[in-house]
């Protein structure tokens, strides 16, 4: 009878802790089973989505690398002042990372590293050149987790079956393509191309789609090979002069396409057309060469005066935030974190799978750099804007229907300026 009795009251007892239990998950009237998905999914929601960015502040690129760090610091900024990101009914601020790889790709991948290791980033950003963007690819490849990158146009990253890298900036093909479409449209059109080439897969590349273009189209084009980091251009400059160029075309990295520009002026070379691509996308160009880098046109993905929504509040953004308007490579930056926000958004699980399926089926009719929709191979189609520094400022010269104002061509001697 006493085991009885100590039976039914540990029965009892059960029963109380029971319902002890249940008054404290579910106080007061019992949630529907609506409410109680809810809270479940609130409570599998991170606090916060990190993002990791690897951008060379120092180094060669490091001119390059701030404008980058500004486009994404200012975007997250903006996202999160909202709210944070849209992702299934529920809003999550984004938190960036960045770290700086002194413009060294084999700090490229350590850092990467480190940000899957010790942070777990959701996501990778990129930084500045196309042989850090090369690095970093292989890493987000071996690690599964998506990598967007602007401020590169190398096709070849994207030729070794990629499945994580993403980046909504014009690669070679198309900005040859829109050199040439340029060049069509001038009067009288150039017709003596010279392309300075820096000895580098990329520069092969370049050279390959200049040529390709200038030759379909009945320009001639000649060429010389330079190796990145030399110090005297005047042979290569001497060249182009005496063939007689009226057009220029170039990819230096930041140090090199400064001394071309000054060697350039010290053999009273100045030619009608003069594209530089790269070197010319930071404020070090104006802040170092002056008038004499006047008319130089390059190509960065973007111009604070294109005629796009969302480019007027976003430079007003840029302009309150930094106190200066927002330099060329800074819109495709800023751009990269709501390409990101929007496939979060269509994302089904926050997983790096997830998201990577989201970003390959990316369809944006709009955004500041225009529609932007990604290939098979992660590149993607978007607009080839073209800017020239005209009065130590870049303003957007093509596409026509879209530009600020005209090209001014041909160039003016440099005693003229």
């Amino acid at each position: 009878m006493q085991s009885l009795r100590k039976v039914g009251f540990l029965l009892v007892m059960l029963a109380l802790l029971l319902s002890a239990c249940l008054d404290a998950a579910a106080p007061g009237a019992a949630p529907s089973a609506g409410a109680e998905t809810a809270a479940d999914s609130n409570a599998a929601l991170p606090a916060s989505i990190k993002i990791g960015a690897v951008i060379p502040l120092t180094g060669r690129f490091g001119a390059g690398g701030a404008q980058v760090q500004r486009g994404y610091e200012l975007a997250v900024e903006t996202i999160n002042n909202a709210g944070g990101v849209e992702f299934q009914g529920n809003k999550i601020p984004l938190e960036l990372i960045v770290v700086d790889d002194e413009s060294d790709p084999a700090k490229t991948v350590q850092r990467l590293e480190d940000l899957n290791t010790n942070e777990g980033v959701l996501a990778y950003l990129g930084g500045f050149g196309s042989d850090l963007h090369a690095a970093a690819a292989g890493i987000a490849e071996k690690n599964k987790i998506p990598y967007l990158g602007v401020a590169f146009a190398f096709q070849g990253v994207h030729a070794n079956g990629f499945r994580y890298l993403f980046s909504p900036f014009p690669k070679s093909p198309e900005l040859a393509k829109t050199t040439l479409d340029l060049f069509d449209s001038l009067d009288p059109k150039p017709t003596k191309l010279f392309g300075f080439i820096e000895k580098t897969d990329w520069g092969a590349e370049m050279n390959t789609n200049w040529q390709q273009q200038a030759e379909a189209r009945g320009y001639e084009y000649t060429m010389e090979e330079y190796a990145p980091g030399s110090q005297d251009f005047s042979a290569m400059i001497l060249k182009a002069k005496e063939a007689g160029a009226d057009a220029t075309l170039s990819l230096p990295n930041p140090p090199d396409g400064l001394a071309i520009a000054k060697q350039m002026k010290e053999l009273d070379f100045a030619p009608a057309a003069s594209v530089v691509i790269r070197a010319a996308d930071g404020p070090n160009w104006p802040e170092n060469l002056g008038k004499d880098g006047d008319y130089v046109l390059l190509m960065t993905g973007w111009s604070n005066d294109i005629n796009l929504p969302g480019v007027k509040e976003m430079n007003e953004a840029h302009l309150a935030k930094y106190d200066a308007p927002a330099t060329p490579i800074t819109g495709p930056a800023y751009n990269l974190l709501f390409v990101l926000a929007d496939a979060i958004g269509r994302a089904a699980t926050l997983d790096h799978d997830g998201i990577r399926d989201a970003l390959a089926a990316t369809d944006m009719s709009e955004s500041i750099i225009g529609p932007v929709k990604f290939r098979e191979d992660g590149s993607a189609e978007v607009l080839t804007v073209v800017s020239q520094y005209q009065d130590g400022k870049t303003v957007s010269v093509w596409p026509p229907d879209l530009a600020a104002t005209k090209i001014v061509y041909p160039a003016s001697a440099y005693g003229d300026r």
